[in-house]
């Protein structure tokens, strides 16, 4: 492939786009990469078209090295698909829906279980038939409410998503960690930095499940890392280790007066100060009261969860466990149609009286002693004992994680960072298959209901994690695997520059390189340079004043590092640096 500056279709910005509030958003837009067409919705020119071509070809050959066969479903899909499984109501508006011309209801496909499912039932039915693995390359559409940061939150993305079939969990299980060692081939090509993190499964159902996250500051998820035994997870699916209850005899509850006491802060002050206690935020226990709706219905639950003062409720936490619950903070109008809720005072001494389902977090154990709320204005108790004043209805991990929180693996400390989801893996089991009746007939002749697992790679949303974990004050910094050319060859100006910077370019090409060249009349040479640093070629050779004395430079652009190079080994010294 040879790319020439001159007839390329490229425009190169100057300045970052208005809306753009990351660098992979910033950087692709002033390179010509993409272009923004509606809110979460972008075309692909040229050169971009190339790296996310790449990036499919790299996906697709590790695909199919597994043993997965590709297919192609359509985007527009009919309802009833998604109605047999629920999805068509649990999804809400996340959905792009329409009608077509006879009323009938379609949707656009956020993700393709049900077809696969289908497609599997309609040509297989016999043991013999399994296991298989089949997966699609294809956009994908949600109706994001806050569509941002370019292509890394879309409303129209490419995404990988395969599926196993497999007669027992064993196979599943089999199935699950070739996609597993699949990914990290796959990412590792790529040349992402990634962690494997224990992840919920959400609306998609299902057990085990993990995320492929790639560290970057710029990511909209949180996980954590135990250095020590290597455990990590999405923040949404850590889990609490539970103290050990405690024993003997605990004094009895005890309703105090504290008034102006509106915050945890103010009511340990007060405690401390005019009761004589000697209390801490993490001793009191805070009661969060939310509405959960499920989608598809009208009826509303109230809900009330407990963590410890010292911590807040983590919402992203909290909807993962209610999922596909939608929960919503309780407003003053639904407090006073619930005037059994003190606003403020709330105690779970009075939740079961009043039919209301109480979860707390995990560290909320039987015997265990807390200061919380008396169902009084201006009032609290303190001494509040779980199992002996109040019962929970269960647990729920919905309380925010911290570093220095304890390994559920191990009990050393767990550090934070934020991470970008660039693959998901789930262990589903039969949810899809019991919808869709998806059995294979055994050798006994009786049937046998399938198990499935899902596995996604966001493709196009893999260009853009590229971008955040590789680019520099100057420009984009793309691996070789990924990049449009392996070299981007400058003729600086002058027209015998340009002549023998176009020359090496034909030859590079002629030895299978893929080569950009830049000769391009009447352009200045900083012009060049800053272009081809934005661009973002591995590898730079200028063709310029040095032509004189018979030499080029050659720049690695990642590192940095240039070398004098001379004109007669120019096409071997380049191909051996793209080839390294």
């Amino acid at each position: 492939m040879l790319l020439r500056m001159s007839s390329l279709f490229l425009r190169t910005l100057r300045d970052d786009p208005a809306d753009a509030e990351v660098p992979s958003h910033k950087l692709l837009v002033r390179a010509g990469y993409v272009r923004r067409v509606a809110p979460g919705v972008y075309s692909w020119l040229p050169l971009g078209k190339m790296v996310l071509e790449n990036v499919t070809r790299v996906v697709r050959e590790e695909m199919d090295r597994m043993g997965g066969q590709e297919v192609l479903f359509p985007a527009l899909l009919p309802r009833e698909y998604y109605e047999a499984t629920g999805r068509w109501t649990e999804y809400g508006d996340t959905l792009f829906r329409l009608k077509d011309r006879k009323g009938a209801d379609y949707l656009l496909g956020p993700t393709h279980e049900e077809m696969f499912t289908d497609m599997v039932k309609g040509e297989y039915s016999s043991y013999k038939d399994y296991p298989v693995t089949l997966y699609q390359i294809q956009t994908k559409y949600r109706d994001e409410a806050r569509p941002r940061a370019g292509i890394l939150r879309g409303r129209e993305f490419v995404m990988k998503d395969s599926y196993s079939f497999d007669l027992d969990d064993e196979g599943l299980k089999r199935s699950y960690e070739r996609h597993r060692e699949t990914y990290i081939r796959t990412f590792d090509r790529l040349g992402i930095t990634y962690k494997i993190c224990f992840a919920t499964s959400g609306a998609m159902g299902g057990s085990a499940s993990e995320e492929f996250l790639a560290p970057a500051e710029t990511g909209e998820d949180t996980f954590v890392a135990c250095h020590h035994c290597g455990y990590a997870a999405n923040a949404e699916a850590v889990t609490t280790p539970a103290p050990a209850a405690p024993t003997g005899e605990r004094p009895a509850l005890r309703v105090l007066d504290t008034p102006n006491t509106p915050t945890i802060e103010s009511l340990v002050a007060h405690l401390n100060e005019h009761h004589g206690l000697d209390v801490t935020a993490a001793d009191t226990l805070k009661n969060v009261v939310v509405k959960v709706t499920t989608p598809g219905s009208d009826k509303t639950e109230v809900l009330v969860v407990g963590v410890p003062g010292d911590r807040e409720v983590d919402f992203k936490r909290l909807e993962a466990a209610l999922a596909p619950g939608e929960p919503a903070i309780f407003e003053a109008e639904d407090f006073h149609r619930h005037p059994g809720l003190v606003r403020g005072y709330i105690g779970p001494q009075v939740l079961k009286n009043l039919g209301i389902r109480y979860l707390v977090d995990p560290r909320v154990v039987e015997g265990s002693a807390w200061v919380t709320g008396a169902n009084e204005p201006n009032k609290h108790a303190v001494g509040v004992v779980a199992g002996r004043d109040f019962t929970a209805d269960g647990t729920i991990e919905a309380a925010e994680v911290r570093a220095g929180d304890a390994c559920p693996a191990c009990g050393s400390e767990l550090s934070i960072d934020r991470g970008i989801e660039i693959g998901h893996i789930f262990q589903l089991g039969r949810k899809y298959a019991d919808a869709a009746r998806l059995d294979a007939l055994g050798p006994d002749g009786k049937p046998v209901r399938v198990t499935m697992g899902s596995y996604g790679i966001g493709v196009s949303r893999a260009v853009a994690v590229l971008v955040e974990q590789r680019h520099d004050e100057l420009g984009l910094l793309w691996p070789r695997e990924v990049a449009p050319a392996d070299v981007h060859i400058v003729g600086t100006g002058k027209e015998n520059q340009v002549e023998v910077a176009t020359r090496l370019a034909e030859e590079l090409h002629a030895r299978g390189l893929r080569v950009l060249v830049d000769d391009r009349a009447g352009v200045s040479p900083g012009v060049k340079f800053k272009d081809a640093e934005l661009l973002g070629m591995p590898t730079i050779v200028v063709i310029g004043r040095g032509l004189a004395q018979g030499v080029a430079e050659l720049r690695d652009r990642a590192t940095g590092v240039k070398e004098e190079i001379p004109i007669a080994e120019a096409a071997d010294r380049v191909e051996a640096a793209c080839r390294a």
